[in-house]
C-alpha cells in the first residue's frame, strides 16, 4: 500500500518519540539530585558547550588511537568544515556521519570505546570548551538546578561530557548495544531536532520537572523545538536562523565566538566554574585573547 504524506509524517513523529524516550531510558545522571533542586536546563553540546562537532573531534581521537584511518576521515572532515564555517546543524551531514561512526565500532566493546573516550577528553577535547557556556552552567547548579546535556552526539561521549563538567548528566543518540557490544545500528534516529524536545519532555515526565521554570541553550535553528519546550529559552553563538527567531520573540542571546566576549568571560568563568578541565580551558581562552 503507498504511503501517504500524513502517514509518513506520523512514522516520523513515531521516530522522534522513540529517539527521545530511548535517550532518557539510556540517560546518564552524573550525581543524585538534591532534595531542593529548583529547576533544570538543557544545553545542546556542539557549538552551545564546545567550539565545533563533539563527534569529529572524538574521531580524531580515535583516529590518533589508530581506531581510524586517514583516508576514513575524510568525510568527517567535510563535514565539520561545514559545520564550522556556517555554523548550522545538516541533519543529512549528521545521520551520514553518526552512521560512519557507528560501522567502525560495529563489534567494538562500549567499555573500550569509553575508556579512550576518556583519554581523548583529556588530551584534545577539553580545549574545545566554551567558557562564556560553561559560566552559564556552572550559574544553574549554584542556584540548585539540574543541568543536562541534550545533544545529537552519542550518549556514551555525551555523558562523559557531563561528567567531566560535573554536570547532572546528558541525553545523546542511542546506539544499539548487545551484551556489551555495538552492533551498528541505532535505536530509533538521531537526537536531533523535535526527538530532542521529545527528549526533554519524557525527561521531565521522568524527574517531575516543570518545563515553565526551565531554560535551554542551543545554537542552532534546529534546536528551536526544544528551546520552545522551556520557559526561558536562549540563543547561544546563533546561527542567523535562530538569531532572528531569537530577536523576533525577545529570547536572550549570548555570543562567546568573539575575542571580546572571550576576554569579557573568561575570568568570571574563571572564578565561578569548578574542575581542572574547565579551569584549564579558561585559561587558555583568556591566554588567547592577549595574542
Amino acid at each position: 500500500m503507498t504511503s501517504t504524506p500524513a502517514k509518513r509524517q506520523l512514522d516520523l513523529l513515531a521516530g522522534y518519540r522513540l529517539s527521545g524516550e530511548a535517550s532518557v531510558e539510556a540517560g546518564t545522571r552524573s550525581f543524585v539530585t538534591p532534595a531542593d533542586v529548583k529547576g533544570a536546563a538543557f544545553f545542546d553540546v556542539d557549538n552551545t558547550i564546545m567550539r565545533g562537532s563533539s563527534l569529529f573531534h572524538m574521531a580524531m581521537g580515535l583516529m590518533r588511537h589508530r581506531y581510524f584511518r586517514m583516508h576514513d576521515m575524510a568525510g568527517f572532515a567535510v563535514k565539520q568544515l561545514k559545520f564550522v564555517m556556517s555554523g548550522s546543524e545538516d541533519l543529512e551531514d549528521m545521520q551520514s556521519a553518526i552512521t560512519a561512526g557507528l560501522s567502525f565500532v560495529a563489534g567494538k566493546p562500549v567499555a573500550e570505546l569509553v575508556a579512550l573516550g576518556e583519554q581523548i577528553f583529556d588530551e584534545s577535547m577539553v580545549d574545545t570548551l566554551i567558557p562564556g557556556s560553561l559560566a552559564l552552567a556552572q550559574a544553574h547548579l549554584d542556584a540548585g538546578d539540574e543541568v543536562w546535556l541534550i545533544t545529537a552526539t552519542p550518549i556514551e561521549l555525551a555523558a562523559l561530557i557531563a561528567s567531566r563538567l560535573g554536570l547532572t548528566g546528558a541525553l545523546g543518540t542511542v546506539a544499539e548495544v548487545h551484551e556489551g557490544i555495538y552492533t551498528g545500528r541505532l535505536v530509533g534516529p538521531p537526537l536531533h531536532g523535535i526527538a530532542k524536545a521529545e527528549a526533554v519532555r519524557a525527561l521531565a515526565a521522568h524527574e517531575g520537572i516543570d518545563l515553565r521554570v526551565c531554560a535551554a541553550y542551543s545554537d542552532s535553528v534546529n534546536d528551536i523545538p526544544m528551546l520552545s519546550t522551556v520557559g526561558r529559552p536562549v540563543a547561544v553563538n546563533p546561527d542567523s536562523a535562530l538569531r532572528a527567531h531569537a530577536r523576533a520573540h525577545g529570547w536572550p542571546i549570548h555570543d562567546f565566538r568573539r575575542r571580546e566576549h572571550i576576554k569579557r568571560y573568561a575570568l568570571p568563568a574563571a572564578a565561578a566554574v569548578t574542575g581542572a578541565a574547565v579551569g584549564y580551558a579558561v585559561g587558555r581562552a583568556a591566554r588567547l585573547t592577549k595574542r
